[in-house]
């Protein structure tokens, strides 16, 4: 028997599976149909109990750890990020062409727990009506952990790279702050064909020659990025061309005098309507994220780019006359319509004209 237990004292009883373990963290939910190698493997989930509301898990098990390009070809990184996993049926059988493992191992591999048998619409109804919730999911009766609240810690820290790592390609200088990195964001900026620097959250890349600076997805709250944030302040200062994406959106718009808060219970799915401000084009996005920009403290010199159709939050801000802008949602993503992937090569041409500027 697995228990999970919220924070307001509701209790679940479910089945585990996976690593038979006690963890605790903030219990979140993804809305989306596949594609859980990839979201267990996200590092914006790093602290949070993950809630699947598709009812069928595990049906395609777990492809191998294939390498191309240096990147794990199937997964987001190299570890699952997740504190444990909350499922409605797990499937042990599984069958798809290049699955090497059921989902029970994989996840007892990097000892995470999970539990099935739950009622996931349920317990997604309650978390949308009290908000996001502070959980622990334990064996029998054996409560161990305190509950824990990952967005009062660096987890920015936690997941970021440690040292510099170079993807070489042409002549365009793509510096990438690694705040949890998805790894296809990666391969969607070397698809341009750039050299892409990768350094960690808190390096000062001002001192590095580039010509255009991506900022990644990221989890927590992006009070905590101090230094990046700094960091960002002097890019904004330097002209160069600016893409923040996720994570990213937030830290470029508090650079840029804008504020943040915590959503009550986030994006996390597939199928998100966006709008592109000003037009009536609207883009099918992937998300995840718990934190938001207030747009209205945005400085004078800038504007909203994208709004969410569904709650009217913030999706995205961009520079009124110089080459910044970030979007809320992942262009990179493709568990449905790979609608906004334009968006790296339209910064791919601020970073060419910006060149065509400076000489």
């Amino acid at each position: 028997m697995a228990q999970l237990l919220l924070d307001d004292g509701t209790r679940i009883t479910g089945k585990p599976f996976g690593a038979l373990c006690s963890v605790s963290g903030e219990v979140v939910f993804n809305t989306a149909m596949t594609g859980y190698p990839e979201s267990l493997t996200d590092p914006s989930y790093k602290g949070q109990i993950l809630v699947l509301t598709y009812p069928l898990i595990g049906n395609y098990g777990v492809p191998g750890k294939a390498i191309q390009e240096n990147l794990s070809k199937y997964f987001e990184s190299d570890r699952i990020h997740i504190s444990g996993l909350v499922i409605s049926s797990y499937s042990a059988e599984y069958s798809h062409w290049n699955a090497l493992e059921n989902l029970s191992d994989w996840l007892l591999a990097h000892n995470v727990p999970g539990i099935s048998g739950i009622d996931t619409r349920a317990l997604v109804k309650l978390l949308r009506e009290r908000g996001t919730m502070l959980g622990k999911l334990f064996q029998n009766d054996e409560d161990e952990v305190e509950f824990y609240d990952p967005n009062k810690d660096n987890l920015v820290e936690q997941v970021s790279i440690r040292e510099k790592i170079t993807y070489p390609g042409n002549e365009n200088r793509i510096i990438l702050v690694d705040c949890g990195v998805k790894n296809n964001i990666i391969r969607c900026l070397m698809d341009t064909g750039a050299t892409v620097i990768r350094v960690p959250w808190d390096y000062d890349f001002t001192q590095e020659d580039y010509d255009g600076l991506v900022v990644s997805n990221g989890p927590g709250d992006p009070q905590m990025c101090r230094e990046t944030i700094g960091n960002l302040e002097k890019a904004i200062a330097s002209g160069r061309p600016i893409f923040g994406i996720c994570l990213g959106n937030q830290l470029l718009a508090i650079a840029a005098g804008a504020t943040t808060y915590k959503l009550k219970y986030g994006h996390r799915g597939y199928n998100q309507p966006v709008l592109l401000c000003g037009t009536k084009k609207t883009y099918i996005t992937s998300q995840n994220h718990g934190f938001a920009v207030d747009d209205s403290h945005l400085g004078k010199d800038w504007k909203p780019f994208f709004i969410n159709l569904n709650d009217g939050t913030n999706e995205g801000i961009r520079h009124k006359k110089k080459p910044f802008f970030s979007t809320q949602f992942h262009p990179e993503a493709s568990g449905g319509p790979t609608d906004t992937r334009f968006l790296f090569d339209d910064f791919m041409d601020l970073v060419q004209a910006f060149k065509m500027k400076r000489k």
